[in-house]
């Protein structure tokens, strides 16, 4: 919530005694865009200074001797962290937490560095996971979306570089990314977090997929696993971030074999199949734990958005077709769920998807034998024809829901 926010809706909070002038006035008092920006200047001042320090010291490292090299390492670390502290006890919180990051990033730098001072060579990446592990610890010490979001960053670069220069997917550095950084998601329950969590865990569930040469259709078990486990959060925002990223993933899925399919060969379909039994064993097992964690939080009627995880490219034809038509059906869902919700996230996300699966529709009818020319010009004029719809449909169901007193942002 900002000032700027506040001052626009706040004076019609005043007009629908909702709340007195008095009261609305000692809530904007609260609000500071000028301490906020304060805090901020401190914060990218001192990424800064301690950046210039770091390559001030890389771009000399091979002028200094090996001792001073150590020292200066041991130095800033703690230069870094104790400055962390000082500021954290004085209250400044942010210029703390800043010097802190600095702190980590200098410890996974030095890494690197001694490395290539004692010219040690890696097989693996260890020495990420160890670097990562400690981003992962300072997140719980001091409760850090900043620290947090390093450590993922972290994780996942690291699993990028072990499968590009190794071959190998590092299931250690999985599963720390995983139970660590994905219990304090659990616990925070913050929608940012979590959707960071779930972006990071798709990609490198499909690391592991196409590390490993396993059929590309075994990447719907770490996806629809992800999902299942967001019907297990009570809250209901943070389970739809973490379900948006594996249901964004399936529905661009879909996209692709709706676009693409009939480009296909068999060896390129072959390529995709997954062994039936354990593929549809493994799935179904998650339907119904799914289904069971509706249930139990009462959205049972969401279990309709497992119509992107049919595998429809198992059937003999129209399969470009069905994955065309399941796009819509979860659309309208979608679009219709947002409505009856007044959720205005959960509207311009359907509306984004209504339009996209429109366009995809229209490609794919109309590329081969349109003029290129007036298949842009028609598209365009669909797509601001949908849009302007949407959006004025959306405008007077909120408008509805906020005369009738029902409010779910």
């Amino acid at each position: 919530m900002s000032r700027k926010w506040l001052e626009h809706e706040g004076p019609e909070w005043v007009n629908k005694r909702i709340i007195t002038r008095e009261q609305y006035e000692q809530i904007l008092d609260l609000y500071h865009d000028n301490k906020h920006a304060i805090g901020v200047l401190p914060l990218l001042g001192s990424i800064l200074v301690g950046l210039g320090i770091l390559s001030f010291i890389a771009a000399n490292w091979q002028e200094i001797p090996q001792l001073v090299r150590l020292i200066l390492i041991i130095v800033l670390m703690v230069v870094f962290y104790a400055g962390g502290e000082l500021f954290r006890k004085n209250d400044h919180d942010r210029l703390g937490l800043a010097m802190t990051a600095l702190g980590l990033t200098c410890f996974g730098g030095g890494i690197v560095l001694i490395a290539q001072m004692f010219h040690l060579v890696s097989y693996d990446i260890t020495s990420f996971i160890i670097w990562g592990s400690v981003g992962t610890l300072l997140t719980y010490l001091y409760r850090s979306k900043l620290l947090y979001l390093m450590s993922l960053l972290i994780f996942t670069v690291a699993q990028w570089y072990g499968v590009v220069e190794h071959h190998q997917f590092s299931y250690v550095c999985f599963a720390i990314m995983v139970v660590g950084l994905g219990y304090y998601s659990w616990r925070r329950q913050h929608v940012g977090v979590i959707w960071c969590f779930a972006v990071s865990f798709m990609l490198q569930a499909l690391m592991l997929v196409i590390e490993q040469e396993w059929k590309f259709l075994w990447i719907f078990v770490p996806v629809m696993l992800l999902y299942t486990l967001g019907d297990w959060i009570k809250d209901r925002s943070s389970g739809f971030a973490l379900q948006s990223v594996p249901l964004a993933s399936a529905f661009l899925f879909a996209i692709v074999m709706v676009l693409a399919f009939d480009d296909f060969t068999r060896g390129d379909r072959l390529e995709l199949l997954a062994q039936i039994p354990y593929f549809m064993g493994a799935l179904l097992l998650l339907f119904a734990v799914s289904l069971y964690g509706k249930w139990k939080h009462n959205r049972i009627s969401s279990a309709f958005e497992w119509i992107l995880a049919v595998p429809f490219i198992y059937l003999h034809s129209g399969i470009a077709v069905m994955y065309l038509l399941a796009l819509f059906t979860f659309s309208f869902y979608v679009l219709w769920r947002g409505y009856m919700e007044q959720w205005r996230f959960k509207i311009n996300f359907a509306t984004v998807l209504f339009i996209c699966t429109t366009m995809v529709a229209y490609f794919k009818l109309t590329w081969d034998f349109m003029d290129k020319s007036l298949f842009f010009i028609i598209g365009g004029l669909l797509l601001l024809t949908l849009s302007w719809f949407l959006n004025r449909r959306k405008k007077v169901v909120l408008r509805d829901a906020n005369e009738g007193g029902n409010h779910n942002e």
